[in-house]
């Protein structure tokens, strides 16, 4: 019987992830949000949260972007940054604007800084920003163009992939094909779990500040 220890490295991240995954997509923060009980403040809020995450992930993946335990699933096409940046701005040009940074985004990024000598690490992080990003993210955009209206502000969930189900599949071949020692596949699976709670407690956070 197949295991987490013994599946396709796609398979273990979905597997062992699965727990800290639900806890976060079901935190009361983003429900409201993709529900249409939250507020534009609140998307704001949190793609505000989501730039210093990316510049360090992106920075970190950079860095070691030449080891071949993580070449094969880096793809500038990904990068959000830029698109962030762009996509703050024009929500501020709109009167909407956040200045917060809670703490448990300060948390990730340092712990993102601390990855950057540890490409096994970045696997997991890579893997729940991005894959999430080609699969939730496009419904976060739409439930928000829904419920609130907008069509301008959403371009952080745009990538430039003709058939996003054909590039999930090629990036989950290309997870499973990564040349991996046993420990760089611990930590990878360690990284995308951590990965998740840090998104939770980024959303707890922001309901501890009051932002829907």
């Amino acid at each position: 019987m197949e295991t987490i220890i013994s599946a396709p490295l796609s398979r273990a991240l979905h597997d062992s992830t699965m727990v800290a995954h639900e806890q976060a997509e079901n935190a009361s923060f983003i429900t409201r949000l993709m529900n249409g009980d939250g507020t534009l403040d609140g998307l704001v809020a949190l793609l505000r949260q989501s730039l210093p995450v990316y510049e360090a992930l992106e920075d970190a993946c950079r860095g070691v972007g030449g080891d071949p335990r993580l070449s094969a699933i880096l793809d500038p096409r990904l990068d959000r940054t830029a698109s962030l940046r762009a996509v703050l701005e024009s929500h501020r040009m709109q009167g909407r604007s956040c200045d917060v940074l809670v703490p448990a985004t300060e948390t990730y990024v340092a712990e993102l800084r601390a990855c950057a000598t540890d490409p096994a690490a970045l696997i997991g992080h890579h893997y729940v920003r991005y894959l999430g990003d080609l699969s939730g993210g496009q419904i976060i955009k739409t439930m928000v163009r829904r419920h609130y209206g907008i069509e301008t502000g959403l371009s952080f969930y745009d990538f430039d992939v003709a058939k996003p189900k054909v590039y999930k599949d090629g990036y989950r071949a290309a997870l499973d094909a990564l040349p991996l020692s046993e420990a760089d596949r611990g930590s990878a699976l360690a990284a995308a779990t951590r990965a998740f709670e840090l998104n939770h407690q980024i959303f707890l956070d922001l309901e501890a500040h009051g932002i829907r």
